[in-house]
This record gives structure tokens, C-alpha cells and sequence, in this order.
């Protein structure tokens, strides 16, 4: 059963750490303690802690011990403005040696992640500049290898797509629950992509025939502002950095 539509906040934001390789027993210490501590933050109303791939492949092999995640449902800017002195955001500025803020409106979103819909039923309309796109799924035990046979194709094809700027896996385990996130440098870029490159596409018409996924969620955000080190993100040079800020 779908549950109800939640309303589209205001903002949405995605911090991302880089830490040293000898903090990983310190980063998996955060990840088993502060996913409750980041939904018990003031002003959150939706919150994950993920860690991350290098976007290469996007299966089981491509994680990234180096680089985690934190995707959160604001009340309000103002409440979002107060993570970095919360308890989970100064946990992790201690260990990480670099960090990157972005801050995202709600587009376009479908399906559920947890069993809720965290970005409301946004209204779409135009965007100028950066969008990321988001997608999330639980995998269904008896698929995941044949989902992740499918992937290397559409996986070598989105690193050579014009007009991506940075893309990476994000999942909430290690094995299962998985999903990606890219930024491009437009809309047109992104649907060019997703509806007219052959191995998306192909991907695309096998879902619900194949069944790979028992949950699944697939969001538009307009990029409203970068904040840190793009690299973190894994930017590409000549990104366009400085269209960024200010996408309504």
C-alpha cells in the first residue's frame, strides 16, 4: 500500500565528506550510531545516512570507504543552517578532511523510500541550470544479480554522457539497498540521457518485466547552491561552478 503524499519541503540538502582512509573504523562507528541521531535533529523531517561508490560501476565492488553521505528533509532553511553545530554534522566535520553542501528543490519525484514519499508530490515545471537526479531501490534478494549484470553498460555510458558534471553510487547497506545520484549541467542533458541513450533506456524497459526492485524512488532537484569542495563530489573540470548558485 503507498502511503500519503507528504508535502514538498522547501529544502532538501546533500552533505558529503571525504575522510582519511584511517578514519574508517571512526565513519562506520557514525554509521551505526547517528541515523537516528540525524532524524532526531530539529527542522529534519526525512533523513539518510549513505555511504557511496565511485560511480564506475554502481554494484557490490564499486564502494568507496572514503566518501559518506547525508540526505535530509528540511522544515526550513533556517533549520537546515543550524546541522553543521548538531551533534551529527560536528561528528563528522571531525573526521572528514574535506566536505561539500548541496542544497536542492524538489522537482519531480515518484515512488517511496522507507515507505514514505520524503519530497512530497513536487509540481515539475521549467529549471535553469544544474539539476541532480536521484534514484534509490531496494533490491529484490533474487534479482540482484541479474541487476547487476545490467549495470556495467549503462554505467560506462553515463561516464561519457555530455553535460554530466559529477555522479556517484549512494546505499544505505552494503549489499540491496543502493541507488545514484548525478548532476548535470541542465535539465535537457539529463532527459537526453535518460530516455534517449540506448543502454538507459533498454535498462528502462526491462524494470518491470525483470522486477529487480522491491522499493523504489526516482527524483528531479533543481540545484539551488554548492557549497565546499566540489571535489568531494567528484566535479568534472570546466563544470561550470559559478552557474550554480541561485537556480530557483
Amino acid at each position: 500500500m503507498s502511503s500519503a503524499a507528504e508535502a514538498v519541503p522547501g529544502l532538501v540538502t546533500l552533505h558529503v565528506w571525504r575522510v582519511p582512509r584511517a578514519a574508517l573504523p571512526r565513519a562506520l562507528a557514525r554509521m551505526a550510531r547517528d541515523p537516528r541521531r540525524l532524524r532526531a535533529t530539529p527542522g529534519v523531517r526525512f533523513g539518510k545516512l549513505l555511504g557511496t561508490g565511485t560511480g564506475t560501476g554502481f554494484g557490490p565492488g564499486d564502494a568507496d570507504p572514503t566518501r559518506w553521505a547525508a540526505l535530509t528533509v528540511w522544515d526550513s532553511p533556517t533549520a537546515a543552517d543550524g546541522f553543521d553545530t548538531s551533534p551529527v554534522g560536528r561528528a563528522w566535520a571531525r573526521i572528514a578532511r574535506a566536505r561539500v553542501r548541496v542544497d536542492l528543490r524538489p522537482v519531480t519525484s515518484r515512488g517511496e523510500w522507507s515507505g514514505r514519499r520524503p519530497f512530497g508530490d513536487p509540481p515539475g515545471g521549467p529549471v535553469a541550470g544544474p539539476v541532480l537526479a536521484l534514484t534509490r531501490a531496494r533490491l529484490r534478494p533474487r534479482r540482484a544479480v541479474a541487476f547487476w549484470r545490467a549495470v556495467p553498460p549503462v554505467a560506462a555510458a553515463l561516464h561519457a554522457t555530455p553535460g554530466l558534471l559529477a555522479r556517484f553510487g549512494v546505499g544505505e547497506a552494503p549489499l540491496g539497498w543502493q541507488g545514484t545520484v548525478s548532476v548535470w549541467r541542465d535539465p535537457a542533458d539529463l532527459v537526453a540521457f535518460a530516455y534517449r541513450h540506448p543502454e538507459h533506456r533498454a535498462a528502462i524497459t526491462r524494470t518491470p518485466t525483470e522486477r529487480w526492485y522491491a522499493e523504489e524512488l526516482f527524483a528531479r532537484f533543481a540545484v539551488r547552491d554548492v557549497v565546499g569542495d566540489r571535489a568531494v563530489l567528484g566535479w568534472a573540470a570546466g563544470g561550470g561552478a559559478e552557474t550554480v548558485r541561485g537556480n530557483a
